[in-house]
Parts: C-alpha cells; sequence; structure tokens
C-alpha cells in the first residue's frame, strides 16, 4: 500500500485541523518518550554528490563498493510493503531513495517509522545499492525522525499555485518546487561568478556603510531613519558611488563592492525597495572599457547559466555572443519620431510639444535633457530586446557623469537595455570639484522646487575630490535583473528569496 496522508493543497479547512491535530499528537507521544528533536545525528554524505559518485556504476560495482552513509533530508515519498519500504529524502543537494526493512532496522524502529508523515525530517544509515528498477538507494540498518513536520506540505507535484502564499512562505516554496529552488541556487553561482570574475582583474572587494547621514549617489528618494543615540537622522544608502569614490581618492584604483541599496519608490515586477547591486570603479579607466568589459562578464555569465551565449527570455531570444549595439541617446529618439531632426532633439518647446502630444507629465523647469529622457523612456526604451548601450546622456539627468570633451551638455555615460529594461549603468566619472560642486548646487536647487529624488549637497565628497581623484569610470549592474534574464523570470520577486510584502492581517 502507499502512504495515505492526502495533499494538504486539496483538502479543506477543517481536514487540514485534523491532519495537524493528529501530528501533534504524534510529537506528543516522541515528547512522552524523550526522544523529540534530538540532535546529535553526523550526516557524512548529500544526496546530490551520491547520485554524481555512482552514476551510471553496475549494480554490482556499487555492492562491492559497500560504502556506508549516513544521509538526512526531509521525507517527499513514503510506500510502506507490508515488512519493507521505500521513501524518498530530499536534502539541499538533491533527492535520494531508502529502502527500510523490519528485519534490517528492527520491529519496533519500523513500527515507528510507519508513523513517520510527509515533511519530516529524518535520518538514515546504511550502505548503497541499486534496485532491481535502476534506483540508487540507502539500505537503511538504522532511521530516526529528526524534526516533526506539524503542518502537511502541499503536493510535490502541484507547488504552491498562489503566488502571494510562494512569495510570503517561501520555506514552503523551497520545499515542494524544485524550479523555484533551481533559481536561487543559479543567483548564487551568478553573484560568486561575478566575484571571481573581478577579483581576476585585480578588482579588491570593499564594504561602504549602509547607513548614511546624506544620500548621494543616484537620484532616488531614500528611507529615513533615526539614530537614537546620536540623535540624529539617517538614510538607508540609495547607492554606495560617494563612498566607492572616495577609495579611489585614497589610492584604492580598482573597488568593487556587491551591495543592499535602498530606495522608497514602487514596487512592481521590476522594482523592490530593497535590491543588490554590483557597483565597481577603475581609475584610469572610460566609459567605453566599462562596456567592453560589462560585454565580456555578461557572455561569461551566460554561459553559466546556458551553456550558450544564446538563450531565450520570455520565449525572446536573446543574443550575448554578438558585440552589443551602442547608440547615442539622441538618435534613438530620432528614429522613434518620424521627420524629427538632430537640432529638435535639443529644442525645448519641440520636446514639450512631443511629449505632452503622448500625455508624458513634465515640469515647466525641465530642459531639454529631461524632456529628451522622458520621450526615450516612453518610446525607445520598451523596445530594445537585444543587448544595446544607449550612450551620451544628457548632463542635466546626469549630474555625477563627466561631460564630453567636444560637446559640454551631454556626458560620457551609458545605460545598458536588455530585453526592454536597464541593466547596468555607467560613466566616466566626474572628477573636477568646481565642477561637481556647481552640479550638488543645482540638484539642492530642485529639491527646494520639491523633486524628492534630487541629491543633496555632500561637502565631504567635495572636498575629497579636492585632494585629486583620479580618472576613473564606474558601472552599478543590476544583481536582481540580470538574474531574471538569466533564469528566465518574469518577476523580480521570483529571484528574491523574501521580496516586500504586506504584513498578513
Amino acid at each position: 500500500m502507499t502512504d495515505a496522508t492526502p495533499a494538504s493543497a486539496a483538502l479543506p479547512p477543517h481536514d487540514l485541523n485534523q491532519l495537524e491535530a493528529e501530528r501533534r499528537g504524534k510529537l506528543k507521544r516522541l515528547r512522552e518518550a524523550g526522544i523529540a528533536y534530538p540532535n546529535d545525528v553526523q550526516v557524512t554524505d548529500f544526496a546530490g554528490d551520491l547520485q554524481t559518485e555512482f552514476d551510471g556504476a553496475a549494480a554490482e560495482t556499487i555492492a562491492a563498493a559497500a560504502k556506508s552513509v549516513t544521509v538526512a533530508g526531509r521525507l517527499m515519498l513514503k510506500r510502506i510493503m507490508g515488512k519493507a519500504s521505500f521513501v524518498t529524502i530530499q536534502d539541499y543537494t538533491g533527492e535520494l531513495q531508502l529502502f527500510v526493512r523490519t528485519n534490517d532496522v528492527g520491529d519496533a524502529s519500523y513500527a515507528a517509522f510507519k508513523t513517520f508523515d510527509l515533511g519530516d525530517i529524518v535520518s538514515a544509515t546504511g550502505t548503497m545499492f541499486r534496485t532491481k528498477t535502476g534506483e540508487l538507494s540507502v539500505h537503511s540498518v538504522e532511521i530516526r525522525l529528526l524534526s516533526k513536520a506539524l503542518r502537511p506540505l502541499p503536493d510535490k507535484f502541484l507547488g504552491l499555485s498562489d503566488l502571494e502564499t510562494r512569495y510570503r512562505q517561501r520555506y514552503v516554496d523551497l520545499i515542494v518546487s524544485p524550479d523555484s529552488r533551481a533559481v536561487f541556487v543559479m543567483r548564487s553561482k551568478i553573484i560568486s561568478h561575478i566575484r571571481r570574475f573581478m577579483d581576476a582583474r585585480r578588482f579588491m572587494e570593499v564594504e561602504t556603510p549602509m547607513m548614511h547621514y546624506i544620500p548621494g549617489g543616484a537620484t532616488a528618494r531614500p528611507f529615513k531613519t533615526h539614530h537614537n543615540a546620536l540623535s540624529m537622522d539617517m538614510y538607508l544608502r540609495v547607492a554606495p558611488e560617494l563612498y566607492l569614490k572616495r577609495l579611489t581618492v585614497g589610492g584604492f584604483d580598482r573597488v568593487y563592492e556587491i551591495n543592499r541599496n535602498f530606495r522608497n519608490e514602487g514596487v512592481s515586477t521590476r522594482h523592490n525597495p530593497e535590491f543588490t547591486m554590483m557597483e565597481f570603479y577603475w581609475a584610469y579607466a572610460r566609459y567605453t572599457d566599462l562596456m567592453d568589459i560589462t560585454e565580456e562578464l555578461l557572455r561569461e555569465l551566460a554561459l553559466l547559466a546556458h551553456g550558450n551565449t544564446a538563450f531565450t527570455y520570455q520565449s525572446q531570444p536573446l543574443d550575448f555572443g554578438a558585440a552589443f549595439a551602442r547608440v547615442r541617446l539622441e538618435d534613438s529618439v530620432q528614429a522613434a519620431i518620424p521627420g524629427m531632426t538632430s537640432e529638435q532633439c535639443r529644442d525645448i518647446e519641440f520636446l514639450r510639444s512631443q511629449c505632452s502630444a503622448r500625455k508624458i507629465k513634465f515640469n515647466a523647469a525641465d530642459g531639454w535633457g529631461r524632456l529628451l529622457l522622458a520621450l526615450f523612456e516612453e518610446l525607445v526604451e520598451a523596445n530594445l530586446q537585444q543587448p544595446t548601450f544607449i550612450t551620451h546622456y544628457p548632463m542635466e539627468v546626469s549630474p555625477l557623469s563627466r561631460r564630453c570633451d567636444d560637446d559640454g551638455e551631454i556626458t560620457d555615460r551609458f545605460e545598458l537595455f536588455i530585453a526592454g529594461r536597464e541593466i547596468a549603468n555607467g560613466f566616466s566619472e566626474l572628477n573636477d570639484p568646481e565642477d561637481q560642486a556647481q552640479r550638488f548646487h543645482a540638484q539642492v536647487a530642485e529639491k527646494d522646487a520639491g523633486n524628492d529624488e534630487a541629491m543633496h549637497f555632500d561637502s565631504d565628497y567635495i572636498r575629497a575630490l579636492e585632494y585629486g581623484m583620479p580618472p576613473t569610470a564606474g558601472e552599478g549592474i543590476g544583481i536582481d535583473r540580470l538574474v531574471m534574464l538569466l533564469t528566465d523570470c518574469s518577476s523580480i520577486r521570483d529571484v528574491l528569496l523574501f521580496p516586500y510584502m504586506r504584513p498578513e492581517s
């Protein structure tokens, strides 16, 4: 016979309550016997490692090896067949079958084993063998209950169909959804590879403060907090940029940080108030060098995730093997508006009329740069499916970027777009302290006029620049959106272990 425990996802609430009551009764009896929640198991092997070690090995070879193991994991499948049974456990490396027989473990242990429920965490000691049907298994001589699951698991094959439950109860989602586990395993591999990539190029990983007394490094609305001991307001960082550039002033020519940032903005399939970036700063490099190294990194990550530089994202074919397109911002907007001339890219009245015709909101004080960017975001951004660097952003919307030598109204800046969304932002850094001070003053004026995302004036950063910062290029790469691309996830919540959720009522 098979295990009679029904899948909880298919049960009405009163049946769930009955199942939980039965499990709590079993736990009570374990407590009375003094054997609830033991903590003395010594695991020697893992399911995935054993599957790899004996992959393709014949039954006779495995038997001759007589490998003794102690494994542990969550009970996922259970087939009771009289005095002999098969169960499947799952650890963080994979699944493994256990063979449990009364003649091997004893009558008392076998009787106790038959009361184990799906979801319980168990350990088993025995030797490896392959069954007649070819399944790698542990011939158990001991099996123990380590942790009692008081709540039934959802059906392993149905998983958690409700998205909110998946995000809110990620611990259950990871138990029953192999695809979800695979996403976060790949996320870990991606971040590890990024570290190896940067370390190999002599970049040094550093850590900078997450609480700032002045929010800076990006135009974004910050989260505000209060430090009681210092009696001062502080802000969760919106970006580590200004601290990382202070390090280049101090002589660390190549630095990077894989960091958590916090921006008090809306929640969507692409935005979470808390997110991960990799920011790096490279002395004696230009923004074009950043584009080159970014292409190289993304090709390696595509190979890591897919074994190929060509893959699909949400049924859209992407190719990281070909050279990424590089298009000036002005040219991209001009191509999207029939008949638009290059002169009109900086004609404020023309740009206002184009924004008004498309019901794009703007402020009376907006210059041509902000208006042009608004048109780009409306007309161009979503259509950039293949990897594309949009370059030469207006100075008005790039307060930390170096001006182009041949055109002071635009900057040596780019953003990388893939599948219609921004993945990276980089530029040659502004290292002229007097120019930077003027731009900070302009940002303060915008803030005073009501722009909550404008920057503050950071006098210490200006002081750092006055000591001299070498010519430097810097970039931020959105880790969450990059993982979305490489794991074919449509929502940022699918790549965050614990995405932002409203509290349960």
